[in-house]
């Protein structure tokens, strides 16, 4: 059961919380006596499954964004079928990240940033805070570009891409409007936009024929070579997004769960945990069709590695063109689905990360507000400044990875350290074996953008004082690692590090 303190925290009226009261789902007394299951697990319904359903579709639109899609399209395009066996490796990691999201947000009936914000020292969770809205804001810029190409590609070039941008942003309103009346409404908006990217792209996918053979045989053999190690790198580094870890832990707490009672903690991991699994099994079915369509149409061509966002669709048109619905259209219809979509998950995302870490008590139209503004602001101003250059385009997205891939430790470590600790946790600590598999794969992942990082550095990073720069903020940024992982050992407010804790 949770510790003293940790009940302190369920019981406190005046923090900052991620739904109010009367916003939640109410899922006790549906079919059971909420008495009869304090410790008891309620067994199985179809209707609870239905009414925890939501959260984890919200959740796998960041595995569908278009830096997902860009990346999937250039995986294609250069390595063919070759990295399909990695683009499910890649999610299966994700959702055991998203898994581990969720147990901490029902176990807890708290937030990650609310969590770091409590566990870290005041400057270490202001950095942490940081580190999350740069994430955020690096994330947006390409959600937000992604959703202006597709406007100015159904607009045959009319609206510029600041204009889409400005259309984009007004996407906040949308979501306050859904928010008024209720989290299901929301939920069904995202759940429509999922559908049209699916059908969007598999719709491409009916008009390119991609070869089922070589689909299969690229999903079941690994093969990696030198020539494909950067969009190999590029399919695992897009799939662990920062702002996602922290919103997860926030949404699962849109139903009506009490914490102090394990039979029901149980129940929700057991639907969130199958409503994950089956959200992300969607998305690895949508980023598998944009990847197959690119590698038949382009795999082996010589305008494979010429291939981005702004003018994948035209390279679909001149080879595919001439059906009932031109693809080009249908490629920008899948892409502005999938940035819309993303773009207000951010918003979400920003709502949760500024008021658990500030623990602001803003009204939510407001803290959207903010959320959004940083995040236009520098999106209009790249939009003005790049807008008809799809070359310094595609190299600003190299950067904005880079800015993202650099935030994963600053979500995976205090994650991992959380659902570690016993104190905080209780009967839903994670045990020995799952630990290890969970930094184990912390590691690979950090690794893995450690080399993008590398590889990157090396080929843009030039000149004395550029070069120092770089080599200061790398001391830095691996110092400040390397102390969230030395205070999840040595111990923390929530108590010491146990080695032989035990999960229920």
């Amino acid at each position: 059961m949770p510790s003293d303190h940790h009940q302190q925290l369920l019981d406190s009226d005046d923090r900052e919380t991620s739904y109010d009261q009367t916003e939640k789902i109410h899922i006790v007394g549906v079919d059971d006596n909420d008495d009869d299951y304090t410790h008891a697990t309620p067994p199985f319904s179809w209707r609870k499954l239905w009414l925890f359903t939501g959260p984890g579709f919200l959740m796998s639109i960041a595995f569908l964004d278009p830096g997902n899609l860009e990346g999937d399209l250039q995986a294609g395009a250069i390595a063919g079928y070759s990295l399909l066996w990695l683009l499910l490796w890649a999610t299966a990691i994700g959702l055991l990240v998203q898994l581990l999201s969720a147990r901490l947000g029902v176990a807890t009936g708290r937030h990650l940033a609310e969590l770091c914000r409590e566990e870290y020292p005041n400057w270490a969770g202001k950095l942490l805070w940081i580190m999350a809205e740069l994430a955020l804001i690096g994330a947006d810029i390409q959600e937000v570009i992604g959703s202006a190409i597709a406007l100015k590609i159904l607009t045959n070039g009319f609206l510029p891409l600041w204009a889409g941008v400005l259309i984009t942003a007004f996407d906040c309103f949308i979501f306050l409007f859904l928010e008024n009346y209720g989290v299901r409404k929301l939920e069904a908006l995202f759940a429509v936009l999922i559908a049209v990217m699916a059908i969007s792209f598999a719709w491409m996918f009916g008009e390119t024929k991609p070869d089922a053979k070589e689909l299969l045989i690229g999903i079941v053999v690994p093969k990696l070579n030198s020539k494909t190690i950067q969009q190999a790198v590029g399919v695992v580094g897009c799939i662990i997004m920062p702002h996602n870890v922290f919103l997860h832990s926030a949404l699962v707490q849109s139903r009506e769960v009490d914490p102090r009672k394990t039979g029901r903690v149980r129940e929700a991991l057991r639907y969130y945990s199958i409503e994950s699994t089956i959200a992300l099994a969607i998305s690895f079915f949508i980023n598998l069709l944009v990847t197959t369509v690119f590698a038949k149409a382009f795999f082996g061509t010589g305008i494979a590695d010429k291939i981005g966002l702004g003018n994948a669709g035209q390279f679909l048109e001149e080879r595919f063109g001439g059906g009932v619905v031109p693809i080009l259209y249908i490629w920008a219809v899948g892409l502005l689905a999938a940035g819309q979509s993303s773009t207000i998950t951010g918003t979400y995302a920003g709502q949760f990360i500024m008021g658990g870490f500030l623990d602001l008590r803003l009204k939510k139209w407001a803290r959207a507000l903010i959320t959004r503004s940083c995040a236009i602001v520098p999106t209009l101003i790249v939009a003005l400044t790049f807008d008809g250059s799809e070359d310094t385009l595609d190299g600003l997205n190299e950067w904005l990875n880079v800015l993202q891939s650099v935030q994963i430790p600053f979500a995976l470590i205090p994650l991992l350290c959380l659902v570690a600790k016993e104190d905080l946790m209780g009967v839903f600590v994670i045990g020995r074996f799952l630990k290890t598999i969970s930094w184990l794969v912390a590691a690979l992942v950090i690794a893995i953008n450690g080399y993008l990082l590398q590889q990157f550095f090396a080929e843009e990073v030039s000149g004395p004082a550029f070069t120092s720069t770089v080599v200061i903020f790398t001391v830095a940024y691996v110092a400040f690692i390397v102390y969230l992982i030395w205070r999840s050992v040595v111990g923390s407010t929530f108590g010491f590090f146990k080695l032989g804790s035990q999960s229920t």
